[in-house]
């Protein structure tokens, strides 16, 4: 669960389903439900058809909360009156070291965690052109890079185009923040 929306379209499919939702929130859900009627393979199959998964091995569970983190830093907190460095961030909230954090994410998902940080960096990037409010410079700042120039090689470096060229685009080059992996 990496939005609102998905906490609310989940919570409703899972009461949907006959399974009492008691508590839920990004990346967490407590549930009840009837052991005679429905089993975790029923719940398992309602969040599959949503994208999701049960996670029950204690290194995937940090995995999502790790990935739960850089949501929250990148594309739910607006980060513009405290400048955050993303690992600093990771390992005050998670209260594990960078390098441990980054090992075990690296060895559950196919990208590093620096990567996944990246491209959840491109992706809100992305949105905030969309939206028309912020100068790049603006931008750069909001999203913790050194310079214009930084981002705009970077933005270069993943999306294939620059800036401009994706502002004069259709702008359907984005990507749902649950698909970066």
């Amino acid at each position: 669960m990496v939005s609102q929306c998905c906490v609310i379209l989940i919570g409703e499919r899972l009461e949907k389903a006959g399974i009492k939702v008691e508590e839920i929130s990004l990346g967490r859900a407590t549930v009840s439900f009837d052991e005679e009627r429905i089993g975790r393979d029923d719940i398992r199959k309602v969040l599959k058809e949503l994208g999701t998964d049960l996670v029950e091995d204690r290194e995937k569970q940090l995995v999502e909360k790790i990935k739960l983190a850089v949501t929250e830093l990148i594309h739910h907190m607006n980060n513009v009156d405290s400048v955050v460095r993303k690992s600093d961030y990771l390992v005050e909230k998670l209260g594990l070291t960078y390098a441990y954090l980054s090992r075990i994410f690296s060895s559950h998902e196919d990208i590093t965690l620096e990567r996944y940080i990246i491209l959840n960096k491109i992706e809100r990037i992305k949105e905030l052109i969309d939206q028309d409010e912020f100068t790049l410079s603006e931008i750069a700042y909001m999203m913790d890079y050194s310079s214009v120039q930084y981002l705009s090689t970077q933005f270069r470096n993943i999306t294939g185009m620059t800036v401009s060229e994706y502002r004069e685009s259709d702008r359907s080059f984005r990507r749902p923040i649950d698909q970066l992996t």
